[in-house]
């Protein structure tokens, strides 16, 4: 399991002008937060290497930008003391996005519950990837997913039904992922960790909307084809 949870090689140079990676990091987040965004981006290291690979998503109404992996280091103990409780959430979401997968997994932890709308597609994101302890930490940290009517379950429900693309992605990805890292572990894509959390959110959105939604998955049983 080591292998995978080490660094992502860089993959581009240095950053000319570090406003760049502001402005990419900024436009994670819903344009009412800007000021907060810059607050964060005030005590965190500057970064190595420019974000890559943001993924477009919409929260309420808004397109962000969220990249899929940053280079920034970890700021230092204590130095997120002066940041608000909204800042600090901010601040856990872009490190979530950090290219150390053990970085993820601590950050995720700090957020996973969160019910605001600009977390969740953090959280879901990460759903998608590869390190099966990231994954598992998802399904602990959000119980509501399985109780009717709770606020996890509206979160996330909404979410998927304003990005339906995305979620189809999801779903693709944690079925290659089990089916390249994980099947000799798990020889029924449903009894895999990745499964159970895809029906979780399967059920959040179908409450959410009132109607069957796409399957881009085996069923509980099924392999690949």
């Amino acid at each position: 399991m080591t292998e995978r949870f080490a660094a992502y090689p860089p993959v581009v140079q240095l950053p000319r002008d570090p406003s760049n990676v502001a402005h990419a990091l900024t436009a994670a987040f819903p344009t009412r937060l800007a000021d907060d965004v810059r607050s964060v981006l005030g005590v965190m290291p500057e970064a190595r290497f420019a974000p890559v690979m943001p993924f477009e998503v919409e929260v309420q109404g808004e397109t962000v930008a969220i990249p899929s992996r940053i280079y920034n280091e970890e700021p230092g103990v204590g130095s997120d003391g002066q940041l608000s409780e909204t800042q600090q959430a901010i601040l856990h979401c872009l490190y979530s996005r950090h290219h150390d997968g053990r970085v993820r997994q601590r950050h995720l932890e700090r957020i996973v519950a969160s019910g605001k709308p600009w977390v969740v597609p953090f959280v879901m994101q990460l759903a998608g990837e590869y390190v099966l302890e990231i994954i598992e930490a998802i399904g602990r940290g959000l119980p509501g997913l399985a109780d009717p009517g709770s606020a996890q379950r509206r979160a996330y429900g909404e979410f998927i039904a304003r990005n339906p693309a995305f979620f189809a992605r999801t779903e693709r990805r944690v079925v290659s992922y089990w089916s390249c890292y994980y099947r000799w572990k798990y020889g029924a894509f449903g009894t895999y960790p990745g499964y159970v959390l895809l029906e979780a959110f399967r059920a959040a959105v179908v409450e959410q909307v009132g109607a069957q939604w796409p399957r881009h998955t085996p069923h509980a049983a099924g392999g690949r084809g």
